[in-house]
């Protein structure tokens, strides 16, 4: 399960700009994580992007659009790789997908990182190739309940028409600020299961399929409305999606 929902949150990377090159969150956003926002890394901010150089215990990001951040770590820094493998910061390479929790300097588009998650560069190639052949992660801009499809823009800004048929499941998730999908809660008990009538324009959603006939159909696909797993008593502001596998820049929101 564990492992499920840290594949989740990297994909949601994508879904921001998960590609894991994606976006540097506002210091009024943080990183939801499962359970509600209750974890370790409750209220920290959260910052993805493809690694485009390594100097010391600073990696330098950068995003789809070409914009830039910085994360800083330290010794004690937690940084993962692959399927939850403990590493070192020299282990970490350009080209490789990130996304770091911490404080964030956004002037400065600095984090000081508590936890970063990595994917390795060929890993980070190959969901960029997949996306919308194997999985699909963005916000959906249109719904054909007659057709039974859906429309998206994806993570990597490209709109995507998908269908469904009786083999898809859906499921609402938890979208907490930047969209991440977490666990479940009062409001959307996670795993929840609904249907397409349930899923509106400007849910983010994500999952795993394949290709029939030329389109995209989810076996199963995560649903989350934007802002949903807020914290109660948390600060407000504007949000920024979840279920398939990690991938790879640093906008800023």
């Amino acid at each position: 399960m564990r492992r499920k929902l840290a594949t989740l949150a990297v994909l949601t990377m994508l879904a921001g700009g998960f590609l894991l090159p994606v976006r540097v969150l506002t210091a009024q956003e943080p990183a939801e994580q499962g359970g509600g926002g209750r974890g370790q890394f409750a209220g920290m901010q959260r910052v993805g992007g493809e690694v485009t150089a390594i100097a010391g215990a600073t990696l330098t990001i950068k995003a789809e659009d070409g914009s830039t951040a910085q994360i800083v770590t330290t010794d004690n820094t937690r940084i993962m790789k692959g399927r939850g493998v403990t590493v070192k910061i020299a282990d970490l390479k350009v080209g490789d997908g990130v996304m770091a929790m911490g404080n964030l300097d956004a002037p400065n588009k600095t984090l000081h990182a508590a936890m970063v998650m990595a994917t390795d560069a060929a890993e980070v190639k190959k969901l960029r190739e997949n996306l919308g052949k194997t999985y699909i992660a963005g916000k959906v801009t249109a719904i054909d309940l007659d057709n039974a499809k859906m429309t998206v823009m994806r993570a990597d800004g490209v709109s995507q028409t998908i269908g469904f048929d009786e083999t898809t499941s859906f499921k609402r998730g938890r979208a907490g600020r930047g969209g991440g999908f977490g666990g479940g809660g009062a409001e959307a008990p996670a795993g929840e299961s609904i249907t397409l009538a349930d899923v509106k324009v400007g849910d983010q959603i994500a999952g795993q399929g394949s290709l029939k006939s030329g389109v995209f159909v989810p076996a199963q696909l995560t649903v989350a409305t934007p802002g949903q797993g807020r914290r109660r008593g948390g600060e407000g502001g504007p949000s920024a999606a979840p279920g398939a596998p990690p991938a790879p820049g640093a906008a800023t929101n």
